[in-house]
């Protein structure tokens, strides 16, 4: 595949930051991983690498009463982040910075939660539990998600929507890496479909139709949009092959 050219990106980015999260997940799932984090303080310190505009930020400052430094390296995603901590009053809580998941520059030890939601993947996972590990206090934890097979042979066409991901694997594979690191794996679970649906793709449908509107008249981003169009079309078809697990890990 050729790289992506610069107005891929801007339609890209016209589709992906009007959207509550930029990957599967909910509420809930939230709410069951961070129900596997026993022993927290009241307020946990908390870090959210690759937070994107925040959908799971919120919802972590919703289930906890805790502090939340939210990391990514886009600076529209971080301002539209830090837009709305304004709007409902969560900027003393919440600090949104620009900054690289691979180089956080946050003190060593100093957060009981480290959390990650479909990020993880672009610096590999073996590297982002030895920096979860050196971010976290004894008895903290790193709780992330990541794509992972579900079936040995998955079509061509299934595996190249992938092509991101070029360390993807199963669950057991994650598994097996986090159990040569220096965390512990504390339980792990498949993300159900609604997780792909109600936050993610079909307000990515939603977009993509205005947007259909907005360029009538425009054939290559109308192009670029059948493009992205064809990513939830496919999940449709192929989900079986394919999934999101929440891993909890702790560090002893």
């Amino acid at each position: 595949m050729t790289d992506p050219t610069p107005r891929f990106w801007e339609i890209f980015f016209a589709v992906y930051e009007a959207l509550p999260r930029q990957g599967p997940g909910s509420r809930a799932c939230t709410a069951r991983a961070l129900g596997l984090c026993s022993g927290l303080p009241p307020d946990p310190a908390i870090l959210d690498l690759g937070c994107g505009v925040g959908g799971q930020t919120l919802h972590l400052a919703e289930l906890t009463a805790g502090s939340i430094v939210a990391i990514d390296s886009h600076a529209p995603s971080i301002a539209r982040l830090t837009a709305t901590l304004a709007e409902r009053g969560l900027a003393s809580r919440i600090q949104a910075i620009v900054g690289d998941m691979a180089n956080p520059k946050q003190p060593p030890g100093s957060f009981d939660l480290v959390w990650s939601e479909g990020a993880l993947y672009n610096i590999g996972i073996a590297k982002a539990l030895r920096i979860g590990h050196d971010l976290l206090r004894p008895g903290g934890y790193l709780a992330f998600t990541d794509a992972v097979w579900r079936t040995e042979n998955p079509p061509p066409a299934v595996r190249a929507s992938f092509e991101d991901y070029p360390t993807m694997g199963r669950a057991d594979d994650v598994i097996a890496t986090i159990q040569a690191s220096e965390l512990e794996l504390i339980d792990h679970f498949t993300l159900p479909d609604a997780a792909w649906w109600d936050d993610f793709y079909t307000p990515m449908e939603q977009r993509i139709d205005a947007l259909h509107r907005t360029y009538a008249q425009d054939a290559e981003a109308l192009a670029i949009l059948e493009q992205m169009a064809e990513e939830p079309a496919m999940h449709r078809r192929s989900s079986q092959h394919y999934a999101y697990e929440f891993f909890v890990t702790r560090r002893p």
